[in-house]
């Protein structure tokens, strides 16, 4: 007799841990749609930083290769400048 007092609680904390079940799968799915669009997100900012990234190197690279020619052009026009200091100083 005892068991059949015992029935309606525990059909009512049977009912009452399916709902907790439900919502601990409601929040599992919210969590993971979040976990999904910070994935997401992330993996769009690590795309632009690499992009960025080329750019930055790129202009590096074609800075780098005009310092270059402008210091050809330097040491080209020193030594033009050496050699008619030189043929004047000659006569």
């Amino acid at each position: 007799m005892h068991d059949m007092t015992d029935l309606p609680y525990l059909r009512a904390r049977v009912q009452e841990l399916e709902e907790k079940v439900e919502q601990l799968r409601l929040s599992r799915r919210v969590l993971m749609n979040l976990i999904e669009k910070i994935e997401k997100d992330r993996a769009g900012f690590l795309n632009r930083l690499e992009k960025e990234n080329r750019k930055l190197h790129q202009n590096n690279y074609r800075y780098a290769k005009w310092l270059l020619y402008k210091n050809r052009q330097i040491v080209e026009l020193e030594l033009k400048l050496h050699d008619t200091n030189s043929s004047n100083s000659s006569k």
